[in-house]
């Protein structure tokens, strides 16, 4: 709808936000009280706080108990390079979701057995309830949190293997490349595919963020001859980075 017809409240809360933007509001600038938006905008208190609501949806303000509401600075997003496919012996778990050599990176993980979901079975074409190894990340760039990853292996093929706990045994440490071609399983496709959604708390409380922020999430999938032999979630703060992608051409 052209802008003259937008509700009252997005108007209000796109002039406020152009305020942020341009810096009449400046960081940590108390946003108006909604005594204050009501009369300068000649709008009601449902209004003007509906116009509040929105700013803080869009993570341009934050609430301060018992002191206001005020403008949060604004951060510049870093970039997260992607490859999609990392090469056997240059694959460890925090290369192969950072491939930026640029940055220095640990991880922490945890794993364990469990039934696949619905929706894990159907993305390693297994049935509801066959047992999967599921294993944990959280990715710290420089010692802050970036990244948290969930992976799901099928036991089907990793079970009874040395590399089922994927960071245990010999190849621990090591990608899901190298470590599937221990076993003679020959990692050949990779599908990754990106949404963004709100984050949930434990999500958000392990990265640092606030709660309510969206996250990024890249659904990944690696295929052998055709066979999914590992999927993963990882989520990333999407009002802290970008996720940028370098592709060859063929």
């Amino acid at each position: 709808m052209p802008f003259g017809e937008q509700p009252a409240y997005l108007r209000v809360a796109g002039d406020l936000r152009q305020k942020i933007v341009d810096g009449s509001l400046p960081p940590h600038t108390r946003l108006p009280s909604q005594a204050r938006i009501r009369q300068e905008y000649g709008v009601s208190d449902t209004v003007a706080l509906e116009a509040r609501k929105v700013l803080m949806a869009e993570g341009l303000v934050e609430g301060r108990s018992g002191s206001g509401t005020y403008v949060r600075p604004q951060l510049v997003p870093r970039r997260i390079a992607r490859t999609g496919y990392r090469a056997a012996g240059d694959s460890s778990p925090f290369r192969q979701e950072q491939a930026d050599e640029r940055v220095n990176g640990t991880w922490e993980s945890g794993s364990e057995q469990e039934e696949a979901t619905e929706e894990v079975a159907a993305r390693l074409e297994i049935e509801p309830g066959d047992r999967v190894m599921r294993t944990r990340y959280l990715y710290r760039a420089e010692g802050e949190p970036v990244m948290l990853a969930t992976s799901w292996e099928p036991l089907a093929v990793t079970g009874r293997s040395p590399v089922m706990l994927p960071e245990e045994g010999p190849l621990a440490g090591h990608g899901v490349v190298e470590r599937m071609a221990a076993i003679d399983v020959i990692v050949d496709n990779v599908l990754e595919e990106i949404g963004a959604r709100p984050g949930l708390a434990e999500e958000i409380l392990a990265l640092g963020g606030v709660p309510g922020h969206a996250v990024l999430v890249v659904a990944r999938t690696f295929f052998a001859s055709g066979r999914p032999v590992e999927t993963a979630d990882v989520v990333v703060p999407a009002d802290r980075f970008r996720i940028s992608y370098h592709l060859p051409v063929k």
